[in-house]
Parts: structure tokens; C-alpha cells; sequence
């Protein structure tokens, strides 16, 4: 059994910050590349950024400069850091890690329940 649970989210002024943390348990071998996607209502789920096992990040145009991925191999955790937030952030932010099952070495995709990331005054 693998899990990943999301911790993190809540509401925030525009311009306020927060920080997304999502820590994978249960039988792991390995876990590969680790992301972070979001879902607006009406929206489909989008790709925010992503973290190789190596530590190399790649984010979508719209939150660079703003969010920081990184991960914490030691603890299975990878982290969004995210600074000055707008409306437009609003949206169930979901964990997913690309993870090498230690009992059966198959390797899936796995996603954690999501956090809801509210940007409002």
C-alpha cells in the first residue's frame, strides 16, 4: 500500500504566501519524478510543476518565478512553496509521484486526496 497525503493548503490574501507539503508512506522502493497539479472549478487539472528524482524542476509559464518546488528524498516529501499569490491560484492542488512499489516493483502513478488553495481578500 502506497499513500501520498497533501497538507498545506488554506486561505490567503493576494500578494500572501503558503507552503504545500505532500509525504509519500507505505511500501516504497523508489520514487521517481514527484509533481504538483491544480484543478480550478470548470478548469481541468493542469500541470504546475514537477521535481526529477535528481532535483530538476520544471513549472508551467504562469507560476515561475512565483512557486518553488523541492523535495526531501530522506523523508519521501516534496514541497510547492508558493509566494505572492494570486486569485488566480485558486484551485485544489494535488500531489502525484511516479513510485517503484517495493513488494511488487511495479512503478505507477500514485495521487494524493488534494488541498484546497483559496486566494481571496
Amino acid at each position: 500500500q502506497v499513500q501520498l497525503v497533501e497538507s498545506g493548503g488554506g486561505l490567503v490574501q493576494p500578494g500572501g504566501s503558503l507552503r504545500l507539503s505532500c509525504a509519500a508512506s507505505g511500501s516504497i522502493f523508489s520514487i521517481n519524478a514527484m509533481r504538483w497539479y491544480r484543478q480550478a472549478p470548470g478548469k481541468q487539472r493542469e500541470l504546475v510543476a514537477d521535481i526529477t528524482s535528481d532535483g530538476s524542476t520544471n513549472y508551467v509559464d504562469s507560476v515561475k518565478g512565483r512557486f518553488a518546488i523541492s523535495r526531501d528524498n530522506a523523508k519521501n516529501t516534496v514541497y510547492l512553496q508558493m509566494i505572492n499569490l494570486k486569485p488566480e491560484d485558486t484551485a485544489v492542488y494535488y500531489c502525484n509521484a511516479l513510485i517503484c512499489h517495493s513488494l511488487t516493483s511495479l512503478v505507477r502513478n500514485y495521487w494524493g486526496q488534494g488541498t484546497q488553495v483559496t486566494v481571496s481578500s
